[in-house]
């Protein structure tokens, strides 16, 4: 098994819904979001997916988010912004457009470089 991996960063605003606390008024983070996938079968060249592809296939769903309000922008303006719903989301529409040989593994996103959440299937 292979597995490769990129790190993307955003910056982006977001409030929490039905939350009490500092979190339900707008704030931002400068996010960092490492994107991991596998796969078992070499290509040609013995790559399982070139880093590029994934960087591009990545940057494809996560930068259409940076420098914006989270609570504006589809799905969160009905989805609870939340790391958990955030890091679910990308997951599904990365794993929409993977080459067949290859699938996701985890998601991992970073509010601070303190505060990490994990999403794997």
């Amino acid at each position: 098994m292979f597995l490769l991996s990129v790190e993307l960063n955003i910056s982006a605003a977001h409030y929490l819904r039905d939350f009490e606390g500092a979190c339900q008024r707008l704030h931002g983070h400068n996010w960092k979001i490492r994107v991991e996938v596998k796969g078992e079968k070499l290509d040609s060249a013995g790559m399982a997916m070139d880093f590029k592809d994934l960087k591009n296939l990545s940057e494809g769903v996560i930068m259409k988010f940076d420098h914006q309000s989270l609570n504006e922008v589809p799905p969160f303006d009905r989805l609870n912004p939340t790391a958990e719903n955030i890091a679910r989301y990308f997951y599904g529409e990365i794993a929409k457009q993977l080459p067949e040989n290859i699938t996701m593994s985890k998601i991992s996103i970073w509010e601070t470089e303190k505060y990490r959440l994990d999403y794997c299937e």
